[in-house]
């Protein structure tokens, strides 16, 4: 439906792998913000029934990946970590418009571009996994971030003009193109 303007190096993937760990903790505590933002969406519009469908959809599946990721730490034997400000989804949210129909769009939309970087991103850790456990699910998550990615620009589709939501997308990937040019590669999705 849409590219990311910036590709992640495979120095971001070195960076996960040599403190996988922290990466896990950062997962579980990104699928458990997806979670909870998804349940805020369905509570601030509760007079749109496509979206309050799909982001209870989405609410339960989040929760699901992140009891999933819970269990590959508990395996591991380590703790879930501390949740951490994200300066990649701070500067992101910074752009948001202000006025009910504008903030709304740009949720939406930059729920889209979040959704695709994930898919990006766990694809790249499950390239590099080798084969078992690990590799199968990130596989599978990558899968279903796609489908998240989608599933946000349709929403956008289906209460607003195609041609302003295409025009704001395209603004939104630039913007989220030169956020993640400058931020530094850690052991976390963003």
């Amino acid at each position: 439906m849409f590219e990311l303007k910036y590709h992640t190096p495979f120095e971001w993937t070195e960076v996960v792998l040599a403190d996988f760990e922290t990466f896990l903790q950062d997962h579980a505590a990104a699928e458990k913000k997806a979670s909870g933002m998804a349940m805020s969406m369905l509570s601030h519009y509760p007079d749109k029934r496509k979206l309050v469908k799909a982001m209870t959809d989405l609410a339960l599946e989040e929760l699901i990946h992140f009891k999933q990721v819970l269990k590959l730490l508990i395996e591991r034997d380590t703790n879930l970590g501390d949740d951490k400000k994200d300066p990649y989804i701070k500067q992101i949210r910074a752009h948001f418009r202000h006025g009910r129909d504008g903030f709304l769009m740009d949720r939406l939309l930059v729920g889209g571009v979040i959704e695709a970087r994930g898919h990006e991103r766990f694809s790249l850790v499950a390239e590099a996994l080798p084969e078992g456990k690990e590799k199968d699910f990130y596989v599978a998550i990558a899968k279903s971030e796609e489908k998240h990615k989608n599933l946000f620009v349709e929403l956008a589709y289906e209460y607003f003009d195609k041609q302003e939501v295409d025009e704001r997308l395209d603004e939104l990937l630039t913007i989220e193109a030169e956020i993640c040019k400058n931020i530094p590669f850690t052991a976390a999705l963003h």
